[in-house]
């Protein structure tokens, strides 16, 4: 007789990919309370705070490059929100040659490698002779930011009939009354959720970023020269935990907004 509970060999293999995941994220969490500051040992030979202290009062090389992601994530995440929602629109509600081409185009970035799509800038701002500076790391982002609140609003747009778009017309209502008191409305979760996943890509971006930000370091940046040349190894997992929070709640926060349906990144959950 078939039976819907899973085997013992499915559970076993199913805790161990779960613990080979996420384990090594505990171990992040669990070195910045250790008390050894150049070597990891296991267990810690002993549990303290102050490398928060340490982190946040001591160290003032760490502050420029937080909030240089801050920075570069916000504003690479509001081009994001507007040029991916215009393109959406476009292609949802617009038929034209080439428009699958097109799709295809806007989405690349996100299934390119990074470093491609780092070098391609890098030759792009050399070709042009534009300095590297913020703005050069926020095109660099956007590039990628794009595609994720572009597929978020276009799997909306889609499932939302062109029928309420022509009853506003027929209602008296003009193109931004429309937007305002019909498309936002629907298209506000989604919007939202694209722009948090943007956010938190954004902000721990790596790849991208070594071919764009020149002699500049953001936060993921600088974890990296920390590991290379270290100087108090349990300061770098103190602000690990950091990045892991500023990204894991905007991608927590986008699920919740969208698991009722299947629009997150444009596929299903």
């Amino acid at each position: 007789m078939h039976s819907d509970r899973p085997s013992l060999l499915l559970k076993i293999t199913a805790i161990g990919g779960l613990l080979f995941l996420h384990l090594p994220i505990l171990f992040i969490f669990l070195y910045a309370f250790t008390t050894e500051e150049r070597t990891y040992q296991f267990p810690p030979p002993g549990l303290t705070l102050k490398w928060f202290s340490v982190a946040w009062f001591d160290r003032p090389d760490i502050w420029p490059p937080l909030y240089l992601s801050l920075k570069v994530a916000a504003i690479a995440t509001v081009l994001a929100m507007i040029l991916g929602t215009l393109a959406a629109a476009a292609m949802s509600r617009a038929r034209f040659f080439g428009r699958d081409q097109l799709s295809l185009l806007i989405i690349l970035p996100i299934a390119l490698p990074g470093v491609i799509t780092g070098m391609s800038l890098r030759s792009a701002f050399g070709i042009m002779d534009i300095p590297f500076s913020t703005w050069t790391i926020v095109l660099g982002h956007a590039t990628f930011c794009i595609v994720i609140v572009y597929n978020n609003a276009v799997a909306r747009m889609r499932r939302l009939s062109g029928g309420i778009m022509e009853a506003s017309a027929d209602l008296g209502a003009n193109a931004f009354q429309t937007f305002r008191y019909v498309l936002l409305p629907n298209l506000g979760s989604a919007l939202l959720a694209g722009g948090m996943l943007a956010f938190a890509l954004s902000f721990d971006e790596v790849i991208v970023t070594t071919f764009t930000a020149g002699q500049q370091s953001t936060l993921p940046i600088w974890m990296l020269n920390e590991l290379v040349r270290p100087r108090q190894r349990p300061v770098t997992n103190v602000v690990a935990i950091v990045v892991f929070a500023a990204t894991f709640v905007p991608i927590l926060i986008a699920y919740y907004l969208t698991r009722g349906g299947s629009e997150t990144a444009g596929m299903g959950k």
